[in-house]
C-alpha cells in the first residue's frame, strides 16, 4: 500500500487519524505527526512478551486488563470534550493496564491508563525518555515504567499528589520490582523478564 505524504508541521486529529489507511504505525503528539520505527527488535519483543504475560497472569481474575502495542490510547484535553476532531494525542504504548474498564471500547482506551510501560527503542530512545514521559505525566498515568533493553534495566515513574512524576526506583538484576498501583501486591522478577 503507498505511503500516505502527511505534513508533519501540521496539527491533526483523531479524527484525521482514523482516516489514514496504509501501512505506516504513528502517533499524534499534541497533533504533530511522529512516525513509528520500523519493527521492534526481537530482545524488545521478548522483554514485552515476558512482561505482558507477567501482567495478565496477575490481573486475569482482577479488574484490570493489560493491552499492548499496537493499541490506541487517545488522550483528551478533558474528560468532557472526547469528540474524535477535538483529540489530538494518540500513542501506542508497548504495555499498558487499564482499571476503569469503562476507559475501553473497540478502538482502544479513551483517558489515561493506570499503568504504562514503554521498552526503549535504540532508534529513538528521546521518544520514551522525554516526549512520552511529558505526555503520560499531563494526562495522568499514575504509573510509568521505563525500559532499556541494552542496560537491562527499569525506571519507576509515579505521579504524585502534584502530579508530576517521581523517580522511586531503579531495578537491574535479580531486582523484584512493586507495581506500585498495587500497593506491594503484585512485583515483576526481572530475571522473568531479561532472559537470556
Amino acid at each position: 500500500m503507498k505511503s500516505l505524504n502527511l505534513d508533519l508541521n501540521k496539527r491533526y486529529t483523531y479524527a484525521d487519524y482514523l482516516t489514514w489507511m496504509d501501512d505506516n504505525r504513528r502517533e499524534l503528539f499534541n497533533g504533530f505527526v511522529k512516525l513509528m520505527t520500523p519493527a521492534p527488535s526481537r530482545k524488545h519483543q521478548q522483554i514485552s512478551t515476558s512482561l505482558v504475560s507477567i501482567c495478565w497472569n496477575f490481573l486475569r481474575h482482577k479488574n484490570c486488563e493489560v493491552y499492548h502495542a499496537p493499541s490506541d490510547v487517545r488522550l483528551p484535553k478533558t474528560k468532557t470534550n472526547v469528540e474524535d476532531g477535538a483529540i489530538y494525542t494518540v500513542v501506542q504504548p508497548d504495555i499498558f493496564v487499564v482499571c476503569d474498564l469503562s476507559k475501553l471500547d473497540d478502538r482502544g482506551c479513551l483517558g489515561a491508563p493506570d499503568f504504562i510501560i514503554e521498552i526503549v527503542s535504540s532508534n529513538n530512545p528521546k521518544r520514551d525518555i522525554k516526549d512520552k514521559f511529558e505526555i503520560y505525566q499531563e494526562h495522568g498515568v499514575r504509573e510509568y515504567w521505563i525500559v532499556n533493553p541494552n542496560d537491562e534495566n527499569v525506571s519507576v515513574f509515579v505521579l504524585n499528589e502534584k502530579g508530576k512524576y517521581q523517580l522511586v526506583g531503579m531495578y537491574a538484576g535479580d531486582d523484584k520490582i512493586p507495581v506500585n498501583i498495587f500497593d506491594g501486591d503484585f512485583k515483576i522478577d526481572l530475571t522473568e523478564v531479561f532472559i537470556p
